[in-house]
């Protein structure tokens, strides 16, 4: 008996080692995890004081693990963009989005470009640098069309 609670001990030490030993694979965050949640900003000076209210209820950008999403001045919907892969840069991260499936063009679109071209203005549509200017704003250098800064909307 004294056998068997000993195999029995060092059975369930073994079984909790991965638990409390170095982290799981699937316990690691990506290398993006400080973005997600909300933005405002980019497009216009973000504004110096603003409530969660308001900002949750039309942000210009959010991102999640997957998913970045794009608020555009001429467009109700948010552009969806799928991360293919994100990398740590020595002052924020570098993003691969993979490409849109190809569309079909409204008829009320203001613009005569192909829907597979969203991107956000940068040197390309499938690449998003963003750095980080503080703990709650980022830029994203070299897109002309996120001229200001952006500012994590407030928790509630």
């Amino acid at each position: 008996m004294h056998r068997t609670a000993r195999l029995f001990a060092l059975l369930a030490f073994t079984t909790l080692l991965p638990v409390v030993g170095a982290p799981q694979a699937h316990a690691q965050l990506p290398p993006h995890a400080w973005l997600f949640g909300s933005w405002m900003g980019g497009l216009f000076p973000p504004p110096s004081t603003i409530s969660a209210q308001e900002c949750l209820a039309q942000p210009v950008m959010i991102f999640t693990r997957d998913i970045i999403m794009r608020a555009t001045i001429i467009d109700q919907a948010y552009t969806q963009r799928l991360v293919e892969t994100a990398r740590v840069t020595g002052n924020g991260v570098e993003f691969r989005l993979s490409h849109p499936p190809q569309l079909t063009q409204s008829p009320f679109a203001l613009s005569g470009g192909n829907d597979a071209d969203i991107g956000f203005g940068c040197e390309s549509p499938d690449v998003l640098h963003v750095q980080r200017r503080g703990e709650n704003e980022i830029s994203f250098p070299g897109c002309p069309e996120f001229p200001y800064p952006l500012v994590r909307c407030p928790a509630r």
